[in-house]
């Protein structure tokens, strides 16, 4: 990525529940005060997915908090479906892999880039419960031979 990017949020969930296999990037249609929450880091990508709907993307169940300073003009539904900027060849693309079997589509991250909100998204196949416990055990055995060689 380049340098005029600040992660707002993150779903670190999603890279456990999921093996990620693709990955694109969106714009999001977004209201006034929408963009301002984003700014301030008020986002939770946890219980997020993306869904098609009439031939577009859109991003379902993303809390993005309501802006207080807005006052009646701003958002009322922190988490109402947000349409996804994709091109239709992505689009076609993302609605042919989620038909398949296992697949489906998780935002993986929000970012700020040149002051527009962008979405990272991801075609991901669910993990079973033995592929998450082995992506644990490897981690912490990763972990553990860093702190012997930082002890050498």
């Amino acid at each position: 990525m380049a340098d005029h990017i600040k992660i707002v949020a993150k779903n670190r969930k999603a890279h456990h529940d999921y093996h990620i296999e693709e990955t694109f990037e969106a714009g999001v249609v977004l209201m006034g005060s929408e963009i301002k929450s984003i700014r301030a880091n008020k986002v939770s990508l946890r219980e997020g997915f993306v869904q098609e709907r009439d031939g577009e993307m859109w991003l379902m169940n993303v809390h993005i908090a309501t802006y207080d300073e807005a006052g009646i003009f701003g958002h009322s539904d922190p988490l109402r479906p947000r349409k996804l900027l994709l091109h239709k060849r992505q689009i076609d693309q993302l609605s042919s892999r989620t038909r398949e079997r296992g697949y489906t589509i998780v935002p993986t991250m929000i970012y700020l880039s040149k002051g527009r909100a962008k979405v990272e998204i991801a075609i991901a196949r669910g993990k079973k419960q033995y592929d998450k416990r082995e992506t644990i055990a490897k981690r912490d055995a990763e972990r553990q031979i860093r702190r012997a060689l930082k002890e050498r």
